[in-house]
């Protein structure tokens, strides 16, 4: 946010899948409140949700606060967003928010995935075609659960990063707070990343999975029509590593494209 202000005079921050928008309140109340300039647009499915929300920001004076009843992949976006954050939208819904971010050219992007069941499904489906041991990983119904779910967030990251965006995946909280507990952030650097790009490719190649996020952005596993990359291509320390910078992305903040642990 301090970034954003900084370097934006008037500001828009996101909060897909709101809920009650607890948290939009938390980043008006500290970020926007006294400032001069900067929106917030809450986005909630839920009818009587956003009108509740709506009430309150009207009792405590958050005027630049807006709500928009939709779901996330059918909202009406500005055609700019600086920050977009999303906590706990469930399952696919995570991947329709990176989708706004990434289509809105967000700076940042702020996301708490839950309930990650799509790419378990499609792991089930494989789990009988796998060729050599990948498919043991997810033989059993609780590994497949554990394993789609990692799987899901590692191919965030990496399409997070195929778009030009410096990557951190940490903890939000602690594990006896809440299990969802994994805090995805993404820091526009580039433009695009090519390596990750590729990298991502392969990945769904080799699991077999093609996740909402990848099918949206019309992101095709290395080795089929469309794909542009053939399978075991560009494996890490190739030559297209040398492209994985890219040029910065306009307005994007200062730094590199490395990966951060």
């Amino acid at each position: 946010m301090d970034d954003v202000q900084a370097r934006h005079p008037n500001p828009v921050v996101v909060d897909a899948g709101s809920g009650n928008a607890y948290l939009g309140f938390i980043v008006y109340e500290l970020f926007l409140k006294d400032a001069q300039a900067g929106e917030l647009l809450s986005i909630e499915g839920r009818p009587e949700l956003t009108e509740r929300a709506k009430g309150r920001a009207e009792r405590l004076h958050f005027d630049r606060m807006r709500f928009q009843t939709a779901h996330i992949d059918e909202a009406q976006y500005p055609e700019r967003i600086h920050v977009l954050m999303a906590l706990h939208a469930c399952d696919t819904a995570t991947d329709d928010a990176l989708v706004a971010a990434i289509k809105h050219g967000a700076d940042h992007v702020a996301v708490v995935p839950c309930c990650q069941a799509e790419v378990a499904a499609q792991l089930k489906e494989k789990k009988a075609k796998g060729p050599g041991s990948m498919s043991l990983l997810f033989q059993h119904p609780m590994h497949r659960r554990e394993f789609g779910s990692h799987l899901t967030n590692v191919i965030r990251a990496l399409t997070l990063e195929s778009f030009g965006y410096q990557v951190t995946v940490t903890e939000l909280t602690g594990w006896e707070h809440s299990l969802k507990n994994e805090l995805i952030l993404g820091r526009r650097v580039h433009r695009d990343n090519r390596r990750a790009r590729l990298q991502l490719q392969a990945l769904l190649a080799e699991t077999g999975v093609q996740p909402r996020l990848t099918r949206l952005l019309g992101i095709m596993p290395a080795g089929t029509e469309g794909s542009g990359v053939q399978e075991g291509s560009a494996p890490e320390g190739s030559a297209a590593e040398s492209e994985s910078e890219g040029e910065a992305a306009p307005g994007a903040v200062p730094g590199t494209d490395e990966r951060e642990a």
